[in-house]
């Protein structure tokens, strides 16, 4: 079974109002088993418009990330975030299929 993903893309304009969303966000990603697999960290945008900030995260599968984001946990934490961060997130399946040799 491919597992899930959130891909997040942030840029934040109120680092110490930021790090309430951070703390708050551990509940969740707890609850539903997350694993970062990209916190931050040094990056090159060779393509498209970059944001400062980039975050990926690993769940069992594709609806486990869903319902994650969509848990009354999530969404307190993410209430902390608004106003001051913009972000694009997405929640994807991963691919489980034949790779190149």
């Amino acid at each position: 079974m491919a597992k899930g993903y959130w891909v997040a893309r942030v840029d934040v304009s109120d680092p110490a109002g930021y790090q309430q969303y951070v703390a708050a966000n551990e509940a969740a990603f707890r609850r539903y088993g997350a694993r970062f697999i990209v916190r931050g960290g040094r990056f090159e945008a060779p393509e498209g418009t970059a944001r400062s900030r980039n975050v990926v995260l690993e769940f069992k599968d594709y609806e486990t990330a869903v319902a994650c984001y969509h848990s009354a946990e999530y969404m307190a934490a993410k209430a902390l975030r608004e106003g001051r961060s913009e972000a694009d997130v997405l929640v994807i399946e991963g691919y489980d299929g034949p790779q190149p040799r």
